[in-house]
């Protein structure tokens, strides 16, 4: 891979994509929305801001003018990690512009489109197959990663472009500041707070940024056609367990309530093959969980979340 697209470029996992790739001598166009914003994260030589935002992603050719892109990467969605995975309205906008920007792909001979899907999918193919289940707001957002999938998968097979989806489980490291479940309880670890949980023996998987983008650009490298990776463990514990390991790389005394409140959810893995990423590309997470984890408190303590 000689040269790249990413979108989201100023995101969480693109700022990180961006570096990743940058570290491995690939040339970037990266596509954001504030060109401060992009300039202050200093990504260095390499590197060419294109400001767009999801209006003209059905002419990013015209934004981007090379047309040697070896792999698209789409990052790019909106209300990520926020209350917005229920507005089913911005949910659908961010699967139309992920259909755009394939189209652009295109429209510029890329090689290769990799879209950025979720875990949360196999939920939904979970639930497509036992009509007794009870929907979470969740479902809004991973719905739309559904149908943008199988949409940009269609229009990338009539435009002869290579097609690759990441399913990614929950990325946590430092710059992701969310209110999500985990850093919440990482917080209630560092002081000493109770944490409030499920039952916890449903199955649960996270996964540091550095794996992350490492199994994305692997993706884009050496990733099959048509093909979609789950890009996190091969090997899912349960939640419990890795709360557990999470408390204890903290603060081995702070209290976890297990049992507060119902297990919603055990998704099945079975739904999609743990061991495709390591079987077409050699690739496994590799990050220090203990140490990732100790890292993530002390950022989070630094931005006083």
């Amino acid at each position: 891979m000689k040269t790249a697209v990413v979108t989201g470029a100023t995101g969480f996992i693109g700022s990180y994509l961006v570096r990743n790739l940058l570290d491995k001598g690939v040339k970037v166009y990266g596509v954001g929305t504030d060109i401060t914003k992009m300039m202050e994260m200093n990504f260095g030589e390499g590197f060419t801001p294109v400001t767009a935002d999801f209006r003209v992603y059905n002419s990013l050719d015209k934004y981007i003018h090379a047309r040697d892109i070896d792999v698209f990467f789409h990052m790019a969605w909106q209300g990520g990690f926020t209350d917005a995975l229920k507005d089913y309205s911005l949910q659908f906008k961010n699967a139309q512009a992920a259909c755009d920007a394939l189209i652009s792909a295109a429209a510029m001979g890329a090689k290769k489109f990799v879209f950025a899907g979720t875990v949360n999918e196999i939920e939904i193919n979970q639930f497509m197959n036992n009509e007794r289940f009870t929907p979470r707001n969740t479902n809004i957002y991973a719905s739309a990663k559904v149908a943008a999938d199988m949409t940009c998968r269609t229009l990338a097979h009539n435009a002869g472009i290579e097609f690759c989806s990441a399913l990614i489980p929950l990325p946590y490291g430092v710059g992701n500041a969310s209110r999500q479940l985990i850093n919440t309880v990482i917080k209630n670890c560092y002081t000493n707070q109770p944490s409030k949980l499920i039952t916890g023996n449903n199955k649960y998987d996270i996964a540091h940024i550095s794996d992350v983008v490492e199994a994305i650009y692997c993706i884009g490298e050496s990733g099959h056609n048509m093909r979609s990776y789950y890009i996190g463990h091969r090997n899912i514990r349960t939640f419990r367990e890795v709360v557990e390991e999470m408390r204890d790389a903290i603060n081995p005394q702070a209290e976890l309530r297990f049992g507060e409140y119902q297990d919603s959810l055990n998704m099945d893995y079975s739904y999609t093959d743990l061991d495709a990423l390591y079987n077409d590309t050699g690739f496994e997470c590799k990050a220090d969980f203990k140490k990732t984890i100790q890292e993530q408190a002390e950022w989070l303590k630094s931005i006083d979340f």
